[in-house]
């Protein structure tokens, strides 16, 4: 295998299983992970250097691509595209769109662009981003891939949060959202994770309708995976302090539990079988929503053609992409 795979923030816990498997068992492929700093000096940072120190014979970019601005998503892809044309990297075989961000205290925060952020860095940037490389990924077999999230279903109760998942009939409050009320800032950003995790899922499930009726990209294939409940996430950080004990706890016990649940996981666990969906021979070809590597339902909602129309145009508008007909864009 010589393709090339990018996967956003390549530093998060869950990359750094998917990088540690992927490294080991799939060293030909070319990997550019993006980070938001390259030049940060925090753990994990420090830690993923340590990682790719590990492959001395890896093909392994770090490029900097922060999803806070969408100008610096148009400017990355336009080089990527432009490195692959010129055949300096082999085309991609895999996007995987793992970045995320939250906001569970202090009410909705706001990027550059003037968009919240949660849905922005988690969809937004991403859907811009996989629109603007699709020409530049293997047309036989090319996968694109959105992490997914028990949160993405409002008829899944959530025991971290009273506010599920929710797609505005207004879709102009998913970027600019009202303030919280007085109290609801952490169940309200849960609320924006959670959502932004459904539009990941609705993506995966219009994408796929549109490249299937595609003469050119017909092949590509879109896939979602949650990963389960990562104990040892950084993202942690932001949980509530009895979360994060709990957590830790789950932690130690999780080889007691690993037989009997995949509810809670490792990233080594999940970021295993993230390499399986995004490049094993097994997932050639197939499509839709996953629970580790297991076929699942997704929610409902994504049943709902012009709801996830009107979300794709949305978005298109929102990133500049202009107007879409099928997956034609018509760039402003």
């Amino acid at each position: 295998m010589d393709g090339t795979i990018l996967i956003t923030g390549a530093n998060g816990s869950l990359a750094h299983g998917f990088l540690t498997s992927l490294l080991s068992h799939y060293p030909s492929f070319t990997v550019i992970g993006t980070v938001r700093n390259p030049s940060a000096t925090d753990p994990a940072m420090t830690k993923l250097k340590a990682l790719i120190g590990g492959y001395p014979a890896a093909k392994f970019h770090l490029p900097q691509l922060d999803l806070g601005s969408l100008s610096e998503v148009r400017e990355f892809s336009m080089r990527l595209a432009r490195d692959i044309q010129e055949g300096k990297i082999p085309r991609l075989s895999s996007i995987i769109c793992n970045a995320f961000t939250w906001s569970l205290s202090g009410g909705p925060k706001f990027s550059a662009d003037g968009f919240e952020t949660t849905f922005q860095v988690s969809h937004l940037a991403h859907h811009l981003l996989v629109l603007e490389l699709l020409a530049s990924m293997d047309p036989n077999s090319g996968r694109i891939v959105m992490i997914g999230s028990v949160t993405h279903d409002p008829d899944r109760a959530n025991p971290l949060s009273k506010l599920l998942a929710h797609i505005p009939e207004d879709l102009e409050q998913l970027v600019h959202p009202a303030p919280d009320k007085p109290g609801e800032e952490h169940d309200r950003g849960f609320q924006c994770y959670g959502t932004a995790k459904l539009t990941n899922v609705m993506f995966v499930q219009e994408l796929n309708d549109r490249l299937a009726k595609d003469p050119v990209h017909g092949s590509i294939t879109a896939l979602a995976m949650d990963p389960g409940g990562i104990v040892d996430s950084r993202a942690h950080g932001e949980q509530k302090m009895l979360v994060r004990v709990l957590m830790s706890a789950t932690k130690i016990l999780l080889p007691l539990l690993h037989p009997f649940t995949r509810v809670v996981r490792s990233a080594e666990d999940s970021g295993a079988d993230l390499v399986q969906i995004a490049v094993g021979s097994k997932f050639h070809g197939r499509r839709g929503y996953f629970e580790g590597l297991v076929v699942a339902k997704p929610a409902w909602m994504g049943e709902d053609v012009e709801k996830r129309r009107r979300l794709w145009d949305a978005c298109c508008e929102w990133s500049g992409l202009g107007e879409v007909t099928g997956l034609g864009i018509s760039k402003k």
